[in-house]
Protein backbone atom coordinates (compact mmCIF):
# COMPACT_ATOMS: atom_id res chain seq x y z
CA UNK A 1 0.00 0.00 0.00
CA UNK A 2 1.08 3.43 -0.65
CA UNK A 3 1.55 5.57 2.23
CA UNK A 4 2.05 8.93 3.33
CA UNK A 5 5.64 9.87 4.28
CA UNK A 6 5.41 11.10 8.16
CA UNK A 7 5.94 15.00 8.10
CA UNK A 8 8.68 16.80 8.92
CA UNK A 9 7.20 18.80 11.65
CA UNK A 10 9.07 19.79 14.97
CA UNK A 11 6.49 18.85 16.81
CA UNK A 12 6.59 15.39 15.74
CA UNK A 13 9.98 13.12 16.78
CA UNK A 14 10.53 9.61 15.19
CA UNK A 15 12.19 6.77 17.00
CA UNK A 16 13.36 3.43 16.50
CA UNK A 17 12.39 1.01 18.37
CA UNK A 18 9.29 0.55 21.28
CA UNK A 19 11.50 1.30 23.79
CA UNK A 20 12.94 4.63 23.23
CA UNK A 21 8.60 5.02 22.40
CA UNK A 22 8.01 4.25 25.80
CA UNK A 23 11.14 6.32 27.48
CA UNK A 24 10.70 9.54 25.19
CA UNK A 25 9.53 12.67 26.71
CA UNK A 26 7.05 15.59 25.49
CA UNK A 27 9.58 18.56 25.90
CA UNK A 28 10.63 21.69 23.47
CA UNK A 29 7.58 21.57 21.56
CA UNK A 30 7.34 18.08 20.06
CA UNK A 31 3.93 16.42 20.90
CA UNK A 32 3.94 13.22 19.09
CA UNK A 33 6.47 10.59 19.25
CA UNK A 34 5.94 7.80 16.12
CA UNK A 35 7.66 4.83 15.70
CA UNK A 36 7.46 4.12 11.75
CA UNK A 37 6.98 0.25 11.08
CA UNK A 38 6.60 -2.09 8.19
CA UNK A 39 4.60 -5.19 9.23
CA UNK A 40 4.62 -8.11 7.97
CA UNK A 41 1.51 -10.23 7.33
CA UNK A 42 -2.14 -9.73 5.83
CA UNK A 43 -4.11 -7.96 7.73
CA UNK A 44 -7.21 -7.75 5.25
CA UNK A 45 -7.80 -11.60 5.88
CA UNK A 46 -8.14 -10.83 9.99
CA UNK A 47 -10.89 -8.32 9.56
CA UNK A 48 -12.49 -10.24 6.31
CA UNK A 49 -12.48 -13.21 9.59
CA UNK A 50 -13.94 -11.18 11.61
CA UNK A 51 -17.21 -10.58 9.91
CA UNK A 52 -19.95 -8.01 9.85
CA UNK A 53 -20.30 -5.82 12.46
CA UNK A 54 -21.90 -2.01 13.53
CA UNK A 55 -20.22 0.46 15.30
CA UNK A 56 -17.08 0.13 17.33
CA UNK A 57 -16.47 -4.00 18.09
CA UNK A 58 -13.75 -4.29 20.60
CA UNK A 59 -11.51 -7.72 19.51
CA UNK A 60 -10.69 -9.23 23.09
CA UNK A 61 -7.01 -11.85 22.06
CA UNK A 62 -9.01 -14.71 22.75
CA UNK A 63 -11.28 -14.15 19.78
CA UNK A 64 -8.06 -12.40 17.59
CA UNK A 65 -6.70 -16.14 18.42
CA UNK A 66 -9.25 -18.50 17.97
CA UNK A 67 -9.58 -16.99 14.23
CA UNK A 68 -8.84 -19.64 11.30
CA UNK A 69 -6.10 -17.76 9.12
CA UNK A 70 -3.78 -18.47 6.75
CA UNK A 71 0.16 -18.11 7.53
CA UNK A 72 0.12 -14.63 5.81
CA UNK A 73 -2.97 -13.71 8.45
CA UNK A 74 -0.93 -15.40 11.42
CA UNK A 75 1.90 -13.09 10.85
CA UNK A 76 -0.62 -10.63 11.04
CA UNK A 77 -2.10 -11.47 14.14
CA UNK A 78 1.22 -12.43 16.09
CA UNK A 79 2.68 -8.20 15.36
CA UNK A 80 -0.94 -7.34 16.83
CA UNK A 81 -0.43 -9.97 19.87
CA UNK A 82 3.19 -8.46 20.24
CA UNK A 83 1.80 -4.84 20.09
CA UNK A 84 -0.65 -6.10 23.17
CA UNK A 85 1.68 -7.83 25.15
CA UNK A 86 4.46 -4.80 24.44
CA UNK A 87 1.84 -2.47 26.04
CA UNK A 88 0.83 -4.05 28.48
CA UNK A 89 4.16 -4.40 29.73
CA UNK A 90 4.29 -0.35 29.99
CA UNK A 91 1.37 -0.98 32.74
CA UNK A 92 -0.98 0.00 29.53
CA UNK A 93 -4.58 -0.71 28.60
CA UNK A 94 -4.40 -2.25 24.91
CA UNK A 95 -7.88 -1.89 23.38
CA UNK A 96 -8.14 -3.65 19.81
CA UNK A 97 -11.11 -2.38 17.86
CA UNK A 98 -12.62 -3.31 14.57
CA UNK A 99 -14.66 -0.13 13.39
CA UNK A 100 -16.96 -0.31 10.80
CA UNK A 101 -18.57 2.78 11.55
CA UNK A 102 -18.38 5.87 14.68
CA UNK A 103 -21.82 7.64 16.03
CA UNK A 104 -22.23 10.77 14.84
CA UNK A 105 -23.38 13.94 16.64
CA UNK A 106 -26.24 15.12 15.64
CA UNK A 107 -27.15 17.80 17.97
CA UNK A 108 -24.24 19.01 19.08
CA UNK A 109 -25.15 22.80 18.54
CA UNK A 110 -22.82 24.96 17.84
CA UNK A 111 -19.47 22.91 18.03
CA UNK A 112 -19.41 19.31 16.86
CA UNK A 113 -17.86 16.61 19.49
CA UNK A 114 -17.13 13.71 17.53
CA UNK A 115 -14.30 11.54 16.64
CA UNK A 116 -14.60 13.02 13.19
CA UNK A 117 -13.79 16.57 14.29
CA UNK A 118 -9.87 17.65 14.72
CA UNK A 119 -9.77 17.32 18.63
CA UNK A 120 -7.39 16.58 21.33
CA UNK A 121 -7.76 14.17 24.28
CA UNK A 122 -7.90 15.57 27.37
CA UNK A 123 -7.09 13.74 31.16
CA UNK A 124 -7.12 15.62 34.67
CA UNK A 125 -3.33 13.88 35.09
CA UNK A 126 -0.76 13.40 32.81
CA UNK A 127 -0.98 10.98 30.69
CA UNK A 128 -0.53 10.18 26.67
CA UNK A 129 -2.77 8.31 23.90
CA UNK A 130 -1.36 5.35 21.72
CA UNK A 131 -2.64 4.38 18.83
CA UNK A 132 -2.19 2.42 15.75
CA UNK A 133 -3.94 1.64 12.12
CA UNK A 134 -3.33 -1.60 10.79
CA UNK A 135 -5.81 -1.77 8.46
CA UNK A 136 -8.63 0.86 6.63
CA UNK A 137 -7.89 4.68 6.82
CA UNK A 138 -5.43 5.71 9.36
CA UNK A 139 -5.93 8.38 11.94
CA UNK A 140 -5.31 11.80 10.75
CA UNK A 141 -3.35 15.19 12.46
CA UNK A 142 -3.34 18.45 12.26
CA UNK A 143 -0.33 21.04 12.96
CA UNK A 144 -0.82 23.06 16.44
CA UNK A 145 -0.36 26.13 14.27
CA UNK A 146 -2.90 25.24 11.39
CA UNK A 147 -5.52 24.39 14.10
CA UNK A 148 -7.74 27.49 16.11
CA UNK A 149 -10.14 25.93 19.26
CA UNK A 150 -14.04 26.23 17.56
CA UNK A 151 -14.43 28.08 21.36
CA UNK A 152 -12.13 30.86 19.94
CA UNK A 153 -14.28 31.51 16.84
CA UNK A 154 -16.15 34.69 17.55
CA UNK A 155 -19.19 33.73 15.99
CA UNK A 156 -18.89 30.16 17.10
CA UNK A 157 -18.09 31.63 21.10
CA UNK A 158 -21.67 33.94 20.59
CA UNK A 159 -23.54 30.67 19.62
CA UNK A 160 -22.11 29.13 22.73
CA UNK A 161 -22.82 31.71 25.00
CA UNK A 162 -25.97 31.95 23.57
CA UNK A 163 -26.49 28.65 24.61
CA UNK A 164 -24.97 29.03 27.83
CA UNK A 165 -27.38 31.70 28.66
CA UNK A 166 -24.55 33.67 31.01
CA UNK A 167 -21.87 35.81 30.77
CA UNK A 168 -18.17 34.95 29.17
CA UNK A 169 -16.92 34.26 32.81
CA UNK A 170 -15.71 31.21 34.99
CA UNK A 171 -18.71 29.43 34.81
CA UNK A 172 -18.95 29.64 30.90
CA UNK A 173 -15.49 28.41 30.62
CA UNK A 174 -16.63 25.18 32.88
CA UNK A 175 -19.78 24.47 31.15
CA UNK A 176 -17.03 24.40 27.87
CA UNK A 177 -14.95 22.15 29.50
CA UNK A 178 -18.00 19.87 30.47
CA UNK A 179 -19.16 19.94 26.95
CA UNK A 180 -15.76 18.99 25.59
CA UNK A 181 -16.27 22.15 23.58
CA UNK A 182 -13.05 23.47 24.37
CA UNK A 183 -11.18 20.40 23.00
CA UNK A 184 -12.18 20.53 19.29
CA UNK A 185 -10.66 22.42 16.74
CA UNK A 186 -11.00 24.41 13.24
CA UNK A 187 -8.69 23.78 10.38
CA UNK A 188 -7.51 27.18 9.34
CA UNK A 189 -7.47 28.14 5.58
CA UNK A 190 -4.67 26.25 3.56
CA UNK A 191 -4.10 23.43 6.47
CA UNK A 192 -2.74 20.51 5.00
CA UNK A 193 -3.60 17.58 7.49
CA UNK A 194 -0.84 14.54 7.68
CA UNK A 195 -1.87 10.80 8.09
CA UNK A 196 -0.32 8.96 10.51
CA UNK A 197 -0.21 5.96 8.27
CA UNK A 198 -0.39 2.15 8.60
CA UNK A 199 1.66 0.13 11.15
CA UNK A 200 3.18 2.96 13.05
CA UNK A 201 2.87 3.33 16.44
CA UNK A 202 2.04 6.35 17.59
CA UNK A 203 2.14 8.31 21.22
CA UNK A 204 0.75 11.08 21.53
CA UNK A 205 0.06 14.28 24.44
CA UNK A 206 -3.91 14.97 25.49
CA UNK A 207 -4.32 18.28 26.85
CA UNK A 208 -3.44 17.73 31.11
CA UNK A 209 -3.00 20.49 33.56
CA UNK A 210 0.65 21.32 33.44
CA UNK A 211 1.54 19.91 30.04
CA UNK A 212 5.04 21.45 29.19
CA UNK A 213 3.61 21.59 25.54
CA UNK A 214 0.32 21.52 23.52
CA UNK A 215 -1.40 18.27 22.73
CA UNK A 216 -1.45 16.74 19.50
CA UNK A 217 -4.65 17.65 17.28
CA UNK A 218 -6.26 14.80 15.22
CA UNK A 219 -9.06 12.69 14.50
CA UNK A 220 -10.75 9.75 12.97
CA UNK A 221 -11.11 9.44 9.21
CA UNK A 222 -14.39 9.48 6.79
CA UNK A 223 -16.36 5.57 6.99
CA UNK A 224 -15.68 4.10 4.18
CA UNK A 225 -18.71 1.18 4.11
CA UNK A 226 -16.77 -2.46 3.87
CA UNK A 227 -13.80 -1.38 4.83
CA UNK A 228 -13.34 -1.34 8.37
CA UNK A 229 -10.60 -0.20 10.29
CA UNK A 230 -8.65 -2.15 12.63
CA UNK A 231 -6.56 -0.41 15.77
CA UNK A 232 -5.14 -0.77 18.67
CA UNK A 233 -5.58 2.58 21.27
CA UNK A 234 -4.94 2.96 25.08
Amino acid sequence: MSEQPIPNYPRIRCVQSFAELAAGRFSDGVNALCWPRVLAGDFAEIVAALGSGEGVVVIDEARLSGLALSAQGRSARAAILEDLRLLREQARDPVLNCIHGYPRDEDAGPVATDVFSWHADSAPVEADTWLCTYHGSPSEGLRNEDALRRVDVPATRAELLKLYGGADDAGFRDFLHEHCYDLHYAALPGAVPYGFGHFNLWRITVDWPGSPVPPCVHRAPATIPGEPRLMVIC
